[in-house]
């Protein structure tokens, strides 16, 4: 059995750091009452602490975990956008999936494009993005303005700026106006922000890599499974 250290946490988290469920998925299960704590039906918003017996009712249905690489299309929001004046939320992965259970892992800005990986398992959530844990990101970039030799070398270093320390990158040149960037521990709009602080715009910023899995030829809005092995490949470490 996976044992919890974090405690005490809130039981969403708990089920979902279990490899059980998602936290959305996991609070419809506890509103449903398939969820006990102690011998006693649990409720939403409450903690489990060290010593808690939690159980997860065995005559729910099992479901089937669902691994996907995903090209998210520019101009879509990774997260659900509030409501417009109009009343209609924009477009967003979320709102696409979450009534399949299914949610993305991570974000990709809604000016990007590229990889994310979706799925209903929320065990693998800490393996992408926990830091400990944390797997490479790469990405194509390109910029309006013609590239100086000099960038892989100052990427390499990291860079201070309003946001903060960014952590070093690796930063490849393919031609005037393209690079290869690969983040390990990246924050939000990293490479946006590096390149702005060194005069340059970017028009394209599409991430093509997470870890083993790739973007490969798939098309914006398309999907594939991943395989058994690609799936794996994230509890390995």
């Amino acid at each position: 059995m996976k044992i919890i250290k974090d405690l005490p946490i809130r039981i969403n988290k708990y089920l979902r750091d279990m490899g059980l469920a998602s936290r959305r998925e996991s609070d419809r299960l506890i509103e449903s009452g398939y969820v006990l704590v102690n011998g006693k039906r649990a409720m939403v918003g409450m903690v489990v602490n060290a010593g808690d017996n939690v159980v997860v009712n065995q005559g729910s249905k099992k479901k089937e975990l669902i691994y996907l690489a995903y090209y998210k299309p520019w101009g879509i929001a990774t997260q659900a956008c509030p409501p417009s004046r109009q009343g209609q939320g924009q477009p967003s992965v979320i709102t696409n999936w979450q009534s399949k259970g299914i949610f993305p892992i991570g974000r990709l800005d809604k000016g990007s494009e590229g990889l994310l990986i979706l799925t209903n398992d929320g065990r693998i959530t800490s393996k992408i993005l926990g830091e400990a844990e944390s797997f490479e990101k790469e990405y194509i970039v390109k910029v309006r303005e013609k590239l100086r030799s000099g960038i892989p070398a100052i990427f390499q270093k990291g860079m201070l700026t309003d946001i903060g320390k960014l952590l070093p990158a690796r930063a490849k040149i393919l031609n005037d106006h393209h690079l290869n960037v690969i983040l390990h521990e990246g924050k939000k709009h990293q490479i946006r922000v590096m390149l702005s602080e060194l005069g340059y715009t970017v028009t394209l910023l599409k991430r093509v890599r997470i870890g083993h899995i790739k973007l490969g030829k798939l098309e914006p809005g398309q999907t594939r499974e991943l395989n058994e092995k690609e799936v794996a490949l994230f509890f390995s470490k």
